[in-house]
């Protein structure tokens, strides 16, 4: 009957809780912010509630895997990682950096267009700031429209592989394309150009843009850091290398040769990714009162259909 558990709910409910709690702690709602998810009624925002947009970016293990791939492929970019090295706090509090990043991205798909089109220019703002030179003396600016191009594409591409590989959703023909062709949206907004509209695009993308990428010193420390980072959740260390191996599970296979992962490392990787695969399920009947599910109330969707196509 609709509306009663489930056994794998019922079975599931002391996880659940321990996983609310869990998300609750490493990743507050609204990150300390104010955006309001719940008015005005009616307001799409963005993004099309029955797009592609909202459904990959309701599942949240995909999205925290997805976001840690993104950051280990970020490294790669001597320019993007002049910025963060340069002007980023990363080596204090990079997990308050990876929760700046959630807002950021839960807010641009969910929240109401006056909030999305205010973070936007907030990032905009602060993007202004943001310029110096690489190591080997390149300029760098956080408003170049190719690395604006680069963070979204990285990101976009992880986020989508994540929601393959851990959402135990099938992804229908055509709705990887429409994903990339819809969220280039907030990339174009903050002022990036020529970004990729397709799958196919995005493959092009990265087979154009490998030449200027390299694994250098910078790229070692900060992804040390990141092995290190600490939730504050219980076993957070447990937490984190499961996430951040299933992270590193998303990478494609040249980034995986270029981030230099040593068999061992790729060994983890599948494991976490499988231990991942098998907990998936729990995370959702666990989290329905995030923000995706505020936003499909706003606009009267049943937030269930976040997670049928």
């Amino acid at each position: 009957m609709r509306g009663m558990p489930t056994a794998l709910h019922l079975v599931t409910r002391p996880a659940q809780a321990a996983i609310r709690r869990w998300v609750a702690g490493a990743f507050p709602r609204n990150g300390g912010g104010t955006v309001d998810y719940d008015t005005p009624v009616g307001d799409p925002g963005l993004f099309d509630p029955d797009g592609a947009t909202w459904r990959i970016h309701a599942d949240f293990p995909g999205m925290l895997a997805g976001g840690l791939a993104a950051l280990m492929l970020q490294t790669l970019h001597p320019l993007a990682l002049a910025g963060v090295w340069d002007h980023s706090n990363f080596r204090e509090d990079l997990l308050g950096r990876l929760r700046r990043t959630t807002t950021f991205v839960g807010g641009t798909t969910y929240a109401p267009r006056a909030s999305v089109e205010a973070l936007i220019e907030r990032v905009r703002h602060i993007h202004d700031r943001v310029r110096g030179s690489t190591e080997d003396g390149r300029p760098y600016d956080a408003n170049d429209p190719a690395l604006l191009t680069w963070v979204h594409v990285t990101e976009a591409y992880s986020f989508l592989q994540g929601y393959r590989r851990y959402s135990h959703i099938d992804l229908p023909a055509g709705a990887a394309d429409r994903y990339f062709d819809e969220c280039r949206r907030v990339a174009e907004a903050l002022g990036a150009r020529d970004v990729p509209r397709s799958e196919g695009e995005v493959d092009a993308y990265f087979r154009a843009v490998r030449p200027t990428l390299a694994y250098t010193g910078r790229t070692r420390t900060v992804l040390d850091i990141l092995a290190q980072v600490r939730l504050p959740v219980p076993v957070a260390s447990l937490s984190r290398d499961v996430f951040l191996h299933a992270g590193a599970a998303l990478l494609p296979e040249w980034a995986v040769r270029m981030l230099r992962r040593t068999p061992a490392q790729r060994a983890r990787a599948r494991m976490a990714a499988h231990a991942l695969w098998s907990m998936a399920p729990v995370f959702r009947l666990a989290l329905t009162e995030g923000i995706a599910a505020h936003a499909c109330r706003r606009v009267g969707r049943d937030p269930r259909e976040l997670h049928r196509w």
